[in-house]
């Protein structure tokens, strides 16, 4: 089957019968008789069950089973022959996926441990699916950067530390300048390539704590933390100029660059955030009547 399982047991005959038994059912087989020894073992990363006993010398088999839910990704079925002294309750609060009372039939222990690892495989594909799904809900389709939405949610956490600490924080807006045109002449599939590339060089342009997102159509955003409007003004002249120098080729041996007109601003103090990303918005608006392919910024009135 491909799993690897650790049985942690301080008998060593018992130890060995279902060590030999799991061997035989085609899992690739661990075994330790103490809690230390079990944790030097999953520290090499490729156990995915650990079936332990609960009495231990040292460390008992619950705590072991505690120490491993809350740093590992793994597994754990307890066992135990004092039925009167450790409930099902007791186990599962500790993290265990399972509890069987001693004494067992190998074969029941193995239809536990399969159906602990159905139930494995099953969460890992709910929680890929879940991870996929909630990607798809921040990330705009086509570009891959974060849509409209996340942008919204990002800002408000960004202006509410912003708010907190005092760090200053910036925002870029961004328009592809006479993007209709493109469009109309080259159609929309090359004018799609167009948006996916720029955003890609708006990515490439950014440290990691910034955000690029898609604001709509052809427009573009960036959230610049811990950066006044003089910073942000400089990672606008490297996405200006890189978008400025690419080449694109809508039909063959027909080079086409673009440009892109570009609002800069800074947080002012306790303003909203609709004030704010307006505020970048008229930048923007400033560097299309300059004649496009242009950068401005604007601060507060009050500021």
């Amino acid at each position: 089957m491909g799993e690897h399982i650790l049985i942690v047991e301080d008998d060593d005959a018992i130890r060995n019968s279902i060590h030999e038994f799991f061997t035989k059912s085609y899992f690739e087989t661990f075994s330790a008789p103490s809690a230390e020894e079990a944790l030097e073992i999953i520290k090499s990363g490729t156990i995915q069950i650990v079936i332990t006993d609960i009495l231990l010398p040292g460390k008992d088999g619950l705590q072991l089973t505690s120490q491993i839910k809350q740093n590992y990704d793994i597994d754990v079925i307890v066992m135990t022959g004092y039925s009167e002294n450790y409930s099902y309750e007791e186990a599962i609060n500790k993290g265990a996926s399972d509890l069987v009372f001693k004494p067992f039939r190998f074969e029941e222990l193995l239809l536990r441990l399969k159906r602990v690892l159905k139930e494995r495989r099953l969460t890992k594909e709910r929680n890929r699916i879940l991870s996929k799904l909630e990607n798809l809900a921040i990330t705009d389709g086509l570009t891959k950067l974060y849509n409209l939405r996340h942008f919204y949610h990002l800002l408000e956490i960004e202006i509410g530390r912003c708010s907190r600490y005092g760090h200053p924080l910036a925002l870029l807006l961004l328009d592809i300048d006479n993007f209709k045109v493109y469009n109309d002449t080259y159609g929309h599939l090359e004018g799609d390539k167009v948006l996916v590339r720029i955003g890609q060089i708006i990515q490439s342009c950014l440290r990691t704590m910034d955000s690029a997102y898609r604001y709509g159509g052809e427009e573009f955003t960036v959230i610049l933390p811990e950066t006044t409007a003089e910073e942000a003004n400089n990672v606008a002249y490297r996405i200006k100029t890189a978008v400025e120098f690419e080449n694109f080729f809508p039909e063959p041996e027909n080079v086409v660059t673009v440009t892109v007109s570009v609002g800069v601003t800074e947080y002012h103090n306790k303003e909203s955030l609709s004030a704010f990303i307006k505020r970048a918005d008229q930048a923007m608006y400033l560097s299309k009547e300059k004649g496009r392919n242009a950068i401005s910024f604007l601060f507060a009135e009050n500021s």
